[in-house]
């Protein structure tokens, strides 16, 4: 007898369809094309999102409004610079959204006539400066230009908020608050 094993194949029929391939490796090219069908269908749903934008984001110089756009007295929020612009005695400045206390995202409050903080309460007034709440500064500021009639924001600049109670405005938050407390 010998040591070779004895392979029997089954009577096959006209009818029965022949695999040259077992049950395993079925399963293996069935796994491994699954695998790679997902994988492809990552790469082309994010397809947009591995290209560079041409807004540039934080750190670019970023074309935000035309100055007729900004009246005085008025702020409007610039999502791709994220800061809000005002005007200020002729001065379009431009104020960056992140809260100097923790970074949270300070909002503006049309009807009380200022910026809040909706994480710890902090206040501001048009200018950006420090009215109250924790935040150990005034918002910071974005250099901006003003070149053809467009308002440019340097979002590779930041120029620290000044101490808390400085005050060059004269107008400070009044009116109904937005997170439901009087300023």
């Amino acid at each position: 007898m010998s040591d070779e094993p004895i392979m029997r194949e089954r009577p096959m029929d006209e009818n029965t369809p022949r695999f040259d391939a077992d049950r395993r490796d079925f399963l293996a090219k069935s796994w491994k094309a699954g695998i790679f069908l997902i994988g492809a269908a990552g790469t082309w749903t994010s397809w947009d999102l591995l290209q560079p934008t041409d807004e540039g984001g934080l750190g670019a110089v970023i074309a935000a409004a035309a100055r007729g756009d900004i009246l005085d007295g008025t702020t409007i929020y610039v999502r791709a610079s994220q800061s809000y612009l005002t005007v200020i005695d002729g001065e379009v400045i431009a104020l960056w959204q992140r809260c100097p206390h923790l970074g949270c995202r300070v909002e503006w409050c049309a009807s009380a006539g200022g910026f809040e903080c909706a994480c710890h309460g902090s206040t501001f007034n048009r200018a950006g400066e420090h009215v109250s709440g924790p935040s150990p500064r005034s918002m910071d500021r974005f250099e901006v230009a003003v070149v053809d009639d467009v308002v440019e924001v340097n979002t590779g600049a930041i120029i620290e908020g000044g101490p808390s109670g400085v005050f060059t405005l004269d107008e400070m938050p009044a009116g109904e608050s937005c997170s439901g407390s009087e300023a």
